[in-house]
């Protein structure tokens, strides 16, 4: 059964996610070659990003992640996102 590895972001709770998934789905969009999808779109693929990479990291990994290591986790779970995105909507298989 899949755990959610321990993200815990404090203080700012909501906020400091939001940064989080603003952050990750930059780059994320930087580094696959997509462009940024916008405010709120990168918010959006940063945020389900950070579910999905703390769904892979929490089976591997231990401990509870600083606010560095919350979003490299988010960014690596955005990275996947946009690559599935990518598969399964466009066909397209370039990264």
């Amino acid at each position: 059964m899949a755990t959610f590895a321990d993200i815990v972001l404090e203080p700012g709770g909501i906020i400091v996610w939001l940064v989080v998934g603003l952050i990750a789905g930059w780059l994320a969009g930087a580094v696959m070659k997509g462009g940024g999808y916008g405010l709120v779109g990168d918010m959006i693929v940063g945020l389900v990003g950070a579910v999905i990479g703390s769904l892979l990291f929490g089976q591997v990994t231990t401990g509870t992640p600083h606010l560095v290591g919350t979003i490299l986790v988010a960014f690596a779970g955005a990275c996947i996102l946009i690559a599935l995105v990518r598969v399964l909507v466009h066909g397209r298989r370039t990264f």
